[in-house]
């Protein structure tokens, strides 16, 4: 008798039995395949993990799975033990960890068969434009003028820069129409395109020596150390050149979804050969087709987001991790996995090169180079004839400040919208302000969810809990003593968008945020505007320093650089250090010189004097060794057990009984130890009280053994379906 194990996408620590389908050959049935089972009063779709000879049930309270989804494996056996592998090591529910890896459409069961991909042609009308048609909109003209040679699909539109927004303008004025193509590139066809569409970039002596030393043969994890503008892409290129050339894939980790855009278009005007995108942007089915071009060969580059690096792909060459340093590498809630780490165990279990690019290196990336683990490789000079900005710190205490800048800060902008040049305010705050209080009895506007205060925001008129999405509207008066001084105090983007708009009338400012983002294309439109190289000042949040090239910007002013040195968080320091160092690396990427002002009231804090008189490297080299008194990650191992609930006792107790259990199984020892139950950072939020129990270890064997025990323990508890708990294996976020 033949017995499935089979894993279903539920929050159970386990995999389930079931019986063959009644009309399938059980010698047919292989690891990875998709079957719809009956589970309680409902059909789920589900992993086959094993086909086995024994069950820990009897065979006759079994029951037999219903219809067998797929003719051959959606995941190679390999690849199946890796993911396996991830589930158990982040204490993940087997079922739920392996159907996140998955596209939407593959988990609820549909087919995974190859369908035509969006291509884009002239439409009779568009046929009919005479000769000169649409000079007035330079993009549309030039997409209408390509596509009298022929069709083009997404790819084709990154490489000629070309966004969304003109494209759907085009359909609009039914002048060009979609249609699907099958994709007829195949390896076999691989020889015969030329894989170059654009000459390589001469190597400085540093690159040169950077991708000499990267083995494309076996595996080996390297820090690519840069600093930002010193040509880090170029090397990532032709080394992805060398790979494509030997016949193999290569996967390409991004950060944010407004990167793909601009870094398609460089992948896409570089390498005449089919690119896969993977992303949450996507719809259901491009991602799906997508998943699936990379898994069958068709795409030989593939770029994405974290959840990118599970794809199985059919040969894959080397994986490169942009900004590796990022915090949104690692998923915070429900599986909760770490790309790079994972991405590293991946190459090493396929033998491939593993590049890790950044100007600020996370501490434990940094440790493992400095421990001879990782390969260091080092660009310390900027591409071309650039040169690094001149940093200059203002010292704000005692200063009046025009609406949060300082007059030095204002100085610095208007000198550069005068040379016709771009600036770059950074303030890492969304909204119009952080806070509303009034005036004469102190009233706070507070979340009635959580421990924080509600935002203001100005478009649309609303208070807005950036939290847990709670909005209300802002009231005229006082709810404690209805005075009519309400005021919104602080400085958001919002706020910092209206003030220079009054300063600096004639010139456009755009805001980059979240909140202006949100549209479809709107990121690709904004860049579009700021790669005019009109003057302009740009005003964002962190989305700004994500790896942007603006080669027009001169000038970047931070205007609040001092949270992160008072944090609860202790990677608050080490966020702060990256933030800083990444959006000063925006100032004078190209021929121009650039300047940073930083606007601080701590300029002479130990942490913020390194930063500022050496580099980002002597700053983590500070934090390192503060770490390491500390007992604490890169030198220890984290994880933390989370649970939250309506009422505080019952996530407060539920922790307390696992802790009492650990120490049973475990003493506190220097080996492994405990901290908590303890309030989280903010203890409410959306209406749940958070606490957290943290374990720290020396070694990741008996952590990884406890966590286990403790998991097995809560899910059985009779308080667990009452409480959200959670396993967070080297945690990214304290709070």
């Amino acid at each position: 008798m033949k017995i499935l194990e089979i894993a279903l996408a539920t929050p159970l620590r386990r995999s389930f039995d079931y019986l063959p389908p009644a009309d399938t050959d059980p010698d047919n049935l292989k690891p990875g395949m998709r079957l719809r089972v009956p589970f309680g009063h409902q059909q789920l779709c589900g992993l086959l993990l094993e086909v086995k000879n024994h069950s820990s049930l009897p065979v006759k309270k079994l029951k037999p799975a219903l219809a067998l989804i797929d003719d051959a494996p959606l995941i190679p056996l390999e690849h199946l033990k890796l993911l396996r592998w991830a589930a158990n090591y982040y204490q993940a529910p087997v079922g739920d960890a392996l159907f996140t890896t998955l596209p939407t459409l593959l988990r609820q069961g549909a087919a995974a068969v190859l369908s035509g991909e969006t291509h884009w042609r002239l439409s009779t009308d568009g046929k009919g434009l005479p000769v000169g048609a649409l000079k007035r909109a330079k993009k549309q003209a030039e997409l209408i003028k390509t596509l009298q040679s022929g069709h083009i699909n997404r790819t084709e539109l990154c490489r000629l820069n070309i966004s969304r927004a003109t494209v759907k303008a085009l359909l609009d004025k039914n002048l060009i129409e979609e249609f699907d193509l099958l994709p007829s590139y195949t390896i076999d066809s691989i020889p015969h395109h030329p894989l170059l569409s654009e000459t390589p970039l001469l190597l400085n002596i540093e690159q040169k020596n950077a991708l000499q030393h990267i083995d494309l043969k076996n595996y080996t994890a390297y820090l690519l150390e840069g600093t930002t503008g010193s040509g880090k892409t170029e090397v990532y290129l032709q080394a992805i050149e060398r790979v494509l050339n030997d016949g193999k894939q290569a996967l390409v980790l991004i950060p944010e979804i407004g990167l793909t855009p601009q870094t398609i278009g460089r992948f896409a005007r570089r390498f005449n050969t089919p690119i896969a995108t993977l992303h949450s942007g996507l719809s259901d089915k491009e991602r799906l087709q997508g998943w699936l071009r990379a898994r069958e060969g068709i795409a030989r580059i593939i770029i994405g987001t974290r959840s990118a690096v599970f794809t199985p792909l059919k040969e894959l060459g080397i994986i490169i991790i942009d900004e590796e340093h990022d915090p949104s590498f690692k998923q915070q809630d429900g599986f909760r996995y770490s790309a790079r780490d994972f991405a590293a165990v991946r190459a090493q279990r396929e033998n491939i090169p593993l590049v890790l690019g950044t100007a600020t290196p996370a501490l434990e990336t940094l440790h493992n180079a400095l421990e001879g683990r990782y390969k260091h490789l080092h660009l310390m000079q900027r591409a071309g004839n650039a040169k690094p900005p001149v940093l200059s710190a203002i010292d704000i205490r005692q200063q009046t400040l025009q609406n949060g800048f300082a007059s030095e800060t204002l100085d610095a902008i208007n000198d550069t919208l005068d040379r016709g040049n771009q600036a770059l305010v950074f303030i890492n705050r969304r909204g119009y302000a952080p806070t509303l209080l009034c005036h004469d009895c102190g009233w706070q506007a507070l979340c009635r969810n959580c421990d924080a205060r509600m935002t203001v925001h100005q478009r649309p008129f609303h208070l807005h809990c950036h939290h847990c999405d709670h909005q209300g509207p802002i009231p005229q008066r006082c709810p404690d003593c209805q005075s009519p001084h309400i005021q919104a105090m602080g400085q958001g983007t919002e706020r910092s968008e209206d003030d220079l708009q009054q300063i600096f009338p004639n010139t456009r400012v755009l805001r980059i945020d979240r909140d202006t983002t949100r549209k479809k294309n709107a990121m690709a439109d904004m860049l579009d505007i700021i790669h005019s190289g009109d003057p302009c000042i740009l005003v964002g949040t962190q989305m700004l320093a994500k790896g942007h090239h603006f080669p027009d910007v001169t000038l970047v002013a931070i205007i609040d650089a001092d949270g992160g040195l008072f944090s609860a968080d202790f990677r608050g320091p080490e966020r702060m250090g990256q933030l800083i160092t990444q959006v000063a690396g925006r100032a004078g990427r190209a021929e121009k010189p650039g300047r940073v002002v930083i606007q601080s009231h701590c300029i002479d804090h130990p942490l913020m004097e390194t930063l500022l008189n050496y580099n980002y490297h002597h700053f983590a080299q500070m934090l390192l060794k503060e770490r390491y008194i500390g007992n604490l990650p890169p030198y220890r191992y984290l994880a933390i057990i989370k649970a939250e609930s309506k009422f505080a006792n019952s996530a407060n107790n539920f922790l307390q009984q696992a802790r009492n259990l650990a120490e049973q199984l475990h003493p506190s020892s220097v080996q492994l130890n405990y901290l908590g139950p303890l309030p989280a950072i903010m203890e409410r939020r959306n209406d749940r009280y958070r606490f957290q129990l943290q374990i720290n270890a020396a070694k990741r064997g008996p952590l990884q053994q406890l966590l286990k025990l403790l998991a097995q323990h809560m899910e059985n508890h009779k308080d667990a379906r009452k409480i959200r708990w959670a396993i967070d294996v080297d945690p990214q976020d304290m709070s």
